[in-house]
């Protein structure tokens, strides 16, 4: 048993609290809405009152919304670097921009700890399942303390490289999988405009040199897979918002590369026409009502 503070209690952050004390540990959870934090006392956690409480534990996990809070939550007055015990092991499963991850990294050994970027992939349903994927910048010998951990939350585990390799793993998946995406929807929207039936494409390709991730696991046309969103109006297994955001993060990282990514600057532009048309709350492979001409 491992005792661990855990600060931001969302969509991911609860689930992933949930896991960790079904596996064993002690969590001491904290978050700014109190429903949250009832709602992981109510898994048996802990309520901390404050981000320097939660961080008390051998190791401290953070789940939030982007580089900012991150910032905040660990370099700010009473924040985790302040509080934290020494030599505690600092995982932040945020999903930020590189900068962020680094400049945090670099606080956190200057006061003398270990800390890791994890962020993840596989969204609501894996973070409930506990089979999220966790892609891991930092030292060796922090990944070892951390994989027990992040085994009773993921399923794959996989140490990236030096700090603020997990981010830019995370920033590239994300690329894909937006492009990917927004090409099934295409390919599907195009089927249905040459008289094809959706199910045969999908029999076609799901076979073939277009197979995919979006198209095999998370088809965006409705009535192909019972599991996937698009078969239940598009309820948010990973948000419309959230990807934009990502694309985001892929475009700040690519200009500061000097990397061409003129894909991903196209995809955050349908992203952005998609969630200003009031569909952010959506599932990102929603995407495909707009390429239509549904919404």
């Amino acid at each position: 048993m491992t005792e661990i503070g855990f600060i931001g209690l969302g969509n991911m952050g609860g689930p992933m609290v949930r896991n960790l004390i079904g596996a064993g540990h002690a969590v001491t959870a904290y978050d700014l809405a109190p429903g949250k934090l009832a709602a992981a006392v109510g898994d048996g956690a802990r309520a901390a009152a404050s981000v320097a409480e939660a961080a008390a534990g051998e190791a401290v996990i953070t789940m939030l919304p982007a580089g900012p809070e991150v910032r905040a939550v660990f370099t700010g007055d009473g924040g985790v670097l302040h509080a934290a015990r020494p030599g505690a092991l600092l995982i932040d499963c945020s999903t930020i921009d590189l900068d962020t991850a680094r400049a945090v990294a670099r606080a956190a050994a200057e006061a003398g700890h270990e800390m890791l970027d994890a962020p993840v992939s596989g969204g609501m349903a894996g973070a409930e399942a506990g089979t999220l994927t966790f892609m891991v910048g930092g030292t060796e010998a922090a990944f070892a303390r951390a994989r027990p951990i992040l085994e009773a939350m993921g399923r794959t585990i996989i140490h990236a490289g030096a700090a603020g390799a997990g981010q830019a793993v995370k920033m590239c998946n994300q690329l894909m999988l937006a492009v990917s995406m927004i090409g099934v929807g295409e390919a599907f929207t195009l089927a249905r405009k040459v008289g094809l039936d959706p199910a045969v494409m999908y029999d076609v390709c799901s076979t073939a040199t277009s197979r995919s991730w979006a198209l095999t696991d998370y088809c965006p046309e409705p009535g192909i897979l019972e599991t996937a969103p698009s078969s239940r109006g598009y309820p948010a297994g990973f948000t419309a918002a959230m990807m934009l955001k990502d694309l985001r993060l892929v475009r700040a990282a690519a200009e500061g590369a000097g990397a061409d990514a003129e894909l991903a600057a196209h995809a955050a532009q349908l992203y952005e026409r998609y969630c200003a048309a009031g569909h952010g709350a959506s599932d990102f492979s929603g995407i495909i009502r707009m390429i239509k001409g549904e919404v």
